[in-house]
């Protein structure tokens, strides 16, 4: 099959279930639907690399391909390693029998990486035509948009912004449209899904790639670099980041566990506001703040150290959405225990003292 050429399908269908990841920050607060796309910018060193590989381990799908596009040798060694010896958490089998890696190393022709992109694809359409979802992870599109720039530079093609294609919209663009749900030619129902990471040089997020990727992704994961520094991961910036899938699966999460919007609700209340007390907390201190600011501080910061980062190499690498409600609900209900302790006259010291040590 002409890789370049996207297969048949009859029709394609909206997407309406969840992809679950197992890491809480993305099924909670920016969730992704099979047969939606996720970008994942970030500067070197935020754990793209990491979280793709983490969500390759535990995503709720029947295959996973993964694109090493212009890679470190040692990466992808590395990768085939781990994967050979890691266990499938749902089917018990090792995780390499549901796995496609298309490996393309950083020392192979740009022409073979700027076609590594196209082949994965493709071999993700093959599975997604047997009636299956398929996850597609590339790492990552800015190595490919730059071997795409070589090529047109050799080719003596009019170059664009910082010297990519005047193309170059449009090839990702037709590249990204190749995910969805579609009726297959058999009858069937599958789904291809995409979560592409980018790497803009200096974590400048105004470049071509990164722009052209935000024009066509449904959901945006930021990697924060300070948060990356804080050894936080995944090092996402929840104030920043974005999922246009966030409705339709809160209505599928909400038929399972009836206080999922309301605790969603809740959660990003807090973070924004204490994102905005923070300011004043660096003018006046801490003790200058009000007793119920300064319980929101806290409690904010248990969130984004409790429930927010995941260590991915423990075993609380992978949390069930039961596990998660469960874990935003005890946090939410310790918060609405203290604030109704101070509104009958508690110090917040002497909270503070007391429920310290009070299990979640």
């Amino acid at each position: 099959w002409p890789v370049r050429k996207a297969r048949h399908y009859q029709s394609k269908l909206p997407p309406t279930r969840p992809l679950v990841t197992g890491q809480r920050c993305l099924d909670f607060l920016f969730p992704l639907l099979k047969g939606g796309v996720a970008m994942v910018p970030g500067g070197f060193g935020t754990g793209k690399t990491v979280l793709e590989q983490t969500i390759a381990k535990f995503a709720d799908v029947d295959v996973v391909v993964y694109v090493g596009c212009g890679e470190r040798g040692n990466e992808m060694a590395g990768l085939l390693d781990e994967f050979s010896e890691l266990e499938d958490p749902r089917s018990k089998r090792p995780l390499m029998e549901r796995t496609v890696i298309v490996a393309n190393t950083s020392n192979m022709p740009v022409a073979a990486r700027e076609s590594s992109i196209f082949t994965a694809v493709t071999m993700a359409e093959y599975y997604r035509d047997m009636g299956l979802d398929v996850l597609f992870l590339a790492d990552s599109l800015s190595r490919w948009a730059e071997a795409l720039r070589e090529i047109s530079a050799a080719l003596e093609e009019m170059p664009g912004g910082d010297g990519y294609p005047t193309y170059l919209g449009s090839r990702l663009s037709g590249f990204i449209e190749r995910a969805g749900v579609v009726e297959t030619l058999s009858g069937g129902e599958g789904s291809l899904s995409m979560i592409l990471a980018v790497s803009p040089p200096g974590a400048d997020f105004a470049e071509p790639v990164t722009q052209a990727c935000l024009r066509v992704a449904g959901a945006l994961y930021m990697l924060d670099t300070q948060l990356a520094h804080r050894r936080h991961f995944p090092a996402i910036n929840w104030t920043q980041s974005f999922s246009l899938y966030s409705d339709t699966a809160m209505a599928h999460f909400s038929e399972r566990h009836d206080t999922w919007a309301t605790l969603q609700a809740r959660c990003r209340d807090i973070l924004q506001r204490e994102e905005a007390l923070r300011e004043i907390a660096e003018v006046v201190g801490m003790e200058g703040l009000q007793d119920e600011d300064r319980l929101l501080m806290r409690t904010a910061e248990k969130i984004r150290l409790d429930f927010l980062c995941q260590n991915s190499f423990t075993d609380d690498a992978y949390a069930t959405p039961q596990n998660t409600i469960e874990q935003i609900s005890a946090l939410i209900a310790e918060h609405d225990r203290c604030t109704a302790a101070l509104h009958d006259g508690t110090i917040f010291d002497d909270l503070f003292k007391e429920t310290a040590n009070a299990p979640l």
